[in-house]
């Protein structure tokens, strides 16, 4: 077995002290739809406050009071949600938010650039989330590194083992980082998130994605062996010959061991589409692992019990709870895309 590196991006399925996600606000992207997508992150606030302590970014007092209530009314034990008020741009904080690694000094958090996908939206805000978090002193006494390079967290997948799974599309478009070659962005991600081993996904991207292909709508490490992976089997899709692409790379993907990996497909639901008619992209890769649970995103579609069925293979000893994310989907993203966690060896105050 492989040595493993002094430093390590910690996988989503250790124990976790905390899940951050930033309120939707009146003035921000979802105020058409507000109303409804607020149920939605009632209903993601209650299952993580239930499991472990919910870090709540909000806008400001009045905002705190609003989600407080809503939170109250479905049960929450406010015990167990923190409110942070400090500024914030989108709601999609796994790209904005610290990444938490383990080292031989103990766990440590890095702080990426944040240029909001590739210039797509303002991001000033959202630039400073990381270091605004941290100053808070929510998250203890725990390091932040700032670290020059832009690196999302919906674009890295780790297996725990020394592995780090990543799409080509975002990570070497010259919208991110134009002047490093991938040979210096694989020696980057072996320094700071402990990767023995970089593995590209080519192909494969969810129509509607504006992250340009970010990991964790793809393909997803549910264990050191397992992935679970987006497929397409309709033949008149225009994404099949994607996806039937990048399941034939994932095929032939190792760990550091030389050992295939577990690969278990996850069906794609029957296209959600935009006011303007555009597909967005929904995929259940996008699901949030907390402690003894899954939250899985579900889209009203009858793919949604084949989806759950199979990553119940995946994660026989923890409960699989589905969330209605089709308020989320409507500004491209899912529930991983709005949460990020924090592990049990960080003391959240």
């Amino acid at each position: 077995m492989s040595q493993p590196n002094s430093t390590a991006l910690i996988p989503e399925w250790v124990a976790q002290s905390a899940v951050l996600l930033a309120w939707p606000y009146a003035e921000g992207d979802f105020s058409p739809w507000l109303t409804e997508v607020e149920k939605t992150y009632v209903e993601i606030g209650f299952e993580i406050q239930a499991r472990e302590i919910l870090i709540i970014a909000c806008r400001n007092d009045a905002h705190k009071a609003h989600i407080e209530t809503l939170m109250t009314a479905r049960g929450s034990d406010l015990t167990h949600v923190r409110c942070l008020e400090i500024p914030y741009n989108d709601v999609w904080v796994r790209d904005s938010a610290p990444l938490t690694v383990s080292s031989v000094e103990g766990v440590r958090l890095l702080d990426f650039r944040f240029n909001g996908w590739g210039g797509k939206y303002e991001y000033a805000d959202d630039a400073r989330l990381a270091r605004n978090v941290y100053a808070s002193g929510i998250l203890g006494d725990t390091p932040l590194d700032s670290i020059d390079f832009v690196l999302e967290g919906g674009s890295v997948e780790t297996d725990g083992a020394g592995v780090i799974l990543t799409t080509s599309r975002c990570l070497l478009n010259p919208n991110r980082n134009p002047s490093c070659s991938k040979d210096q962005i694989e020696a980057l991600l072996k320094t700071r998130l402990g990767a023995e081993q970089v593995l590209w996904l080519d192909r494969g991207h969810a129509e509607g994605d504006d992250t340009d292909a970010h990991i964790d709508t793809l393909a997803r490490f549910c264990s050191e062996d397992t992935i679970a992976y987006t497929a397409c089997t309709d033949l008149e899709d225009p994404l099949f010959e994607e996806f039937k692409a990048m399941e034939d790379q994932l095929d032939v993907m190792t760990t550091c061991d030389g050992k295939p990996y577990r690969l278990v497909p996850l069906p794609m639901p029957k296209p959600i589409l935009s006011e303007e008619g555009d597909r967005l992209p929904a995929t259940y890769a996008n699901f949030l692992i907390i402690n003894k649970a899954v939250l899985v995103p579900v889209y009203q579609d009858p793919m949604d019990r084949l989806a759950m069925e199979r990553l119940r293979t995946c994660f026989p000893d923890r409960e699989l709870v589905p969330i209605d994310c089709v308020p989320l989907i409507r500004q491209y993203g899912s529930l991983h895309c709005m949460t990020m966690q924090f592990p049990e060896a960080i003391d959240v105050k």
